[in-house]
């Protein structure tokens, strides 16, 4: 039977401990939402929730970009170790103790970030805690553990699908290095990333400058105190800033479809006027199907549909927004017969550098109401709250992303849309025999 979490009060000497540290710390409020950075520069933030369930995550800027050339695949190797023993815990020890109090305890990652997050019922929150700064802040990287990984990491790997696989060739043909690294590992790195080589990678990006602490329905002093005994070195770390190159990478493979990710320069979070209009056209030029059997609308979608007469097809629009860079492109799924003209129908969109005013309306009206729906949940809100506490330092409420839809116009629109064709980037994965070089487009 595993025993109890923590004999002694552990948020109570947490907090005391916090209290004092803390007190030179900045706290503000957006809406419910309250906010305050540690003397270690720590991003502390925190909602009100109605549930009696509390979700905390812990973020670093720990994401793939931030991998050299010999770490590739280290923060997907990252995300699986979560479920390894720590410094203080055996892998037991944590499954155990978090399936006793009824919780979860999942990691998640992108380009930029890794997140830790715990959910409990709210009087299990001590127990829950305790364990997510074990797994966070306290890897033990034992080599044999990352031996006995490697056929999960196998599975990972085999477990992408073909679309996935195109967004991620479109991040490598733009970027090349840093935003164009894989989220996930390489296949010729599986089974040759030492816990040596880990640990310099937590110990470069695990840093208190570069993390975030962030919860739902869990006090704002207590989480502070929780975030102030974080055994982490302080620091900024290293990342290269990202730089658009532009290219086409493509894998051929046997069958009858072809999936196409093609798109150019996208948004960037520092200029938070971008972001808002990338989000924007994206939802303008199409993201997919509405309901079950439903048409495709959308710029895009709408101009793939008379290229291919009829032919059944899947697309959406990809806007990918990170710090200093960003990717916004269409990646469209067909038969691989008609590839040829739904990839000239894509690229003669974007090239067109132009969208017509009911699309930027309805694009602006789907936003806000996929911003609000988010916000509607804890899951989501948590989400939300935690890449724009570590990302940007700061969180907007939902009525101030609203109010920064509402002030996008169509001419910021057209313009978003010309910058992203002006140097196209491709990743195709499929039977490739239709589809046209960039060059040729």
């Amino acid at each position: 039977m595993a025993c109890n979490a923590s004999k002694a009060p552990f948020l109570r000497l947490v907090s005391t401990r916090g209290y004092a540290a803390q007190a030179a710390a900045k706290v503000g409020a957006k809406g419910d939402v309250q906010i305050s950075t540690l003397p270690n520069k720590l991003v502390v933030a925190t909602a009100e929730s109605s549930l009696p369930v509390s979700r905390v995550s812990v973020l670093f800027r720990a994401g793939s970009r931030n991998e050299s050339y010999e770490s590739l695949g280290a923060s997907h190797m990252m995300r699986i170790v979560a479920g390894l023993s720590t410094k203080k815990s055996s892998s037991f020890a944590v499954c155990r103790n978090i399936q006793q109090i009824g919780g979860s305890l999942s990691v998640s990652g992108d380009r930029e970030a890794i997140i830790y997050t715990v959910e409990t019922t709210s009087d299990k929150l001590e127990t829950g805690l305790r364990f997510l700064q074990d797994v966070a802040t306290q890897p033990a990287f034992k080599p044999w553990e990352l031996n006995d990984s490697v056929p999960r990491l196998k599975v990972d790997l085999a477990s992408v699908s073909d679309q996935v696989l195109a967004v991620e060739l479109l991040h490598k043909a733009a970027y090349r290095t840093g935003l164009g690294n894989s989220v996930f590992c390489p296949k010729y790195q599986v089974g040759k990333l030492s816990a040596e080589t880990l640990q310099h990678f937590y110990n470069a990006n695990y840093t208190s400058n570069r993390c975030a602490v962030v919860g739902v329905g869990v006090d704002h002093r207590l989480l502070s105190g929780f975030a102030q005994d974080f055994a982490i070195e302080s620091g900024e770390g290293k990342t290269a800033a990202a730089k658009y190159y532009g290219g086409e990478l493509r894998k051929d493979k046997a069958g009858g479809s072809a999936h196409v990710a093609i798109g150019g320069s996208g948004a960037s979070l520092s200029n938070a006027k971008e972001t808002a209009t990338f989000a924007v056209l994206q939802q303008a030029a199409g993201v997919g199907r509405s309901c079950t059997y439903g048409n495709i609308n959308g710029a895009v979608g709408k101009a793939v549909n008379n290229a291919v007469g009829g032919t059944p097809f899947e697309l959406t629009t990809v806007n990918a927004a990170y710090t200093d860079a960003g990717v916004f492109g269409v990646l469209i799924s067909v038969d691989a017969r008609q590839a040829g003209k739904a990839v000239e129908a894509v690229a003669k969109t974007l090239k067109s550098g132009s969208i017509t005013t009911d699309d930027v309306a309805r694009g602006k009206a789907l936003l806000k109401a996929a911003i609000l729906c988010n916000n509607g949940t804890d899951g989501g809100r948590l989400s939300d709250i935690g890449l724009q506490a570590l990302l940007t330092g700061n969180v907007k409420s939902s009525e101030e992303l609203v109010a920064a839809v509402d002030a996008v116009s169509h001419a910021d629109v057209c313009a978003a849309l010309k910058k992203a064709a002006s140097n196209l980037s491709m990743g195709a994965v499929g039977n490739l025999a239709s589809v046209p070089y960039l060059s040729d487009l």
